[in-house]
């Protein structure tokens, strides 16, 4: 099924050329996206593949031959995949350290705030991420005992959450990992990962993250 621009949802058949490709060597996982053209609804695996081809170019190619050329859904793909590729490479950087790329951010967070320590709305809304992750994120950390929580003393209802000295250790040992390791960005010099984030950034504009400079 696909959702149409009004909401209302239509049913699409992947095809010969799909079924084809989700039989290719190796019985690979990618994205839907890459076989049927629809994103999200089949989850990536992170390690190596090691086709013979590259399954988004070739679900690109059929999608111009049942559709039409679409290059947002080549581009959509793509973007998926090295999310989550970079995750798994991030992930495996700070796991040692007993930390996910969520709980490192939120503990680079913390230390970037001039008191150490900040309140539970503002860290989500920092992170841009739902108030449930931050509970988990956070409670994780409390438990690991590198971030401890009080009550929002300008706040009755609020939450405040403090690093610890061990939080700030682990928080450095772990950046000092991560920057060895590029940020999993070890593929590009430092002028593309600036076009990396120059491209990326109208999209973020669009979807509201923040105003443009003239747009405030």
């Amino acid at each position: 099924m696909t959702e149409r621009a009004d909401g209302s949802r239509a049913r699409t058949a992947p095809g010969r050329g799909a079924r084809e490709l989700a039989r290719a060597p190796g019985r690979f996982t990618t994205t839907a996206a890459s076989v049927t053209g629809v994103p999200g609804r089949v989850a990536l695996v992170s390690k190596p593949l090691s086709l013979p081809f590259d399954p988004i170019a070739r679900a690109d190619d059929l999608w111009k031959q049942r559709w039409g050329s679409v290059p947002s859904m080549a581009a959509i793909t793509s973007i998926m995949r090295a999310h989550q590729i970079l995750l798994a490479e991030v992930d495996s950087v700070v796991r040692p350290h007993g930390l996910t790329f969520a709980r490192y951010e939120a503990l680079v967070l913390l230390t970037f705030s001039r008191a150490g320590e900040l309140p539970m709305s503002k860290i989500g809304e920092r992170l841009m991420v739902h108030p449930t992750s931050v509970t988990n994120t956070v409670d994780r950390l409390v438990r690991s005992g590198l971030v401890t929580k009080r009550p929002n003393p300008n706040d009755g209802r609020g939450v405040l959450a403090s690093i610890t000295e061990r939080g700030r250790e682990v928080c450095d040992e772990a950046t000092r990992d991560l920057m060895a390791a590029d940020f999993g960005l070890g593929a590009y010099d430092d002028e593309e990962c600036r076009e990396v984030f120059a491209m990326l950034r109208p999209l973020r504009v669009a979807a509201g993250d923040f105003a443009a400079p003239g747009e405030a």
